[in-house]
């Protein structure tokens, strides 16, 4: 029975320190990749939900900052305006994502200016410059968006 006992526990003990291990590289990976590689993450999940035409849901993950400048109201009727006439997204490459601290306009924090080649439907050569910003909850989070 006693040596039953300490072979659970050796097992529950290589377990725990497996577990550990594990979260330990997951941290370290994630603590390895640069703020731009994660704001684009954020970036391209969002842009995910504009192409869809889910206008309110990209509201509601934009920033704080985001959403006391324009109410949900105020950026769909934008989005429609802007967005619907290009029609459907053909493509969309990276070609830029900068790290800032400032920016005009803007409170001093941590943002991304990331630009876009894409391309619509209606609209064969645009820029789309997304902006996200590491939010107050420490989730990166869009603060800006423009179609050129």
């Amino acid at each position: 029975m006693i040596v039953r006992l300490k072979q659970v526990e050796s097992k529950f003990v290589s377990g725990f320190l497996l577990l550990t291990l594990l979260l330990g590289i997951c941290s370290a990976v994630q603590a390895q990749q640069k703020p731009e590689q994660i704001a684009q993450q954020s970036s391209d999940s969002w842009l995910a939900l504009v192409d869809s035409g889910k206008y309110a849901d990209s509201w509601q993950e934009a920033s704080q900052i985001f959403k006391a400048a324009v109410t949900k109201e105020q950026w769909q009727g934008a989005l429609r305006g802007s967005r619907d006439p290009l029609g459907k997204l053909l493509s969309r490459k990276l070609k830029s994502a900068t790290y800032k601290t400032t920016l005009p306009g803007a409170p001093d924090g941590e943002y991304v200016v990331i630009q876009y080649e894409s391309s619509f439907e209606h609209k064969q050569s645009a820029v789309e410059t997304v902006t996200p910003m590491l939010d107050k909850d420490g989730k990166w989070r869009v603060s800006g968006y423009f179609i050129k």
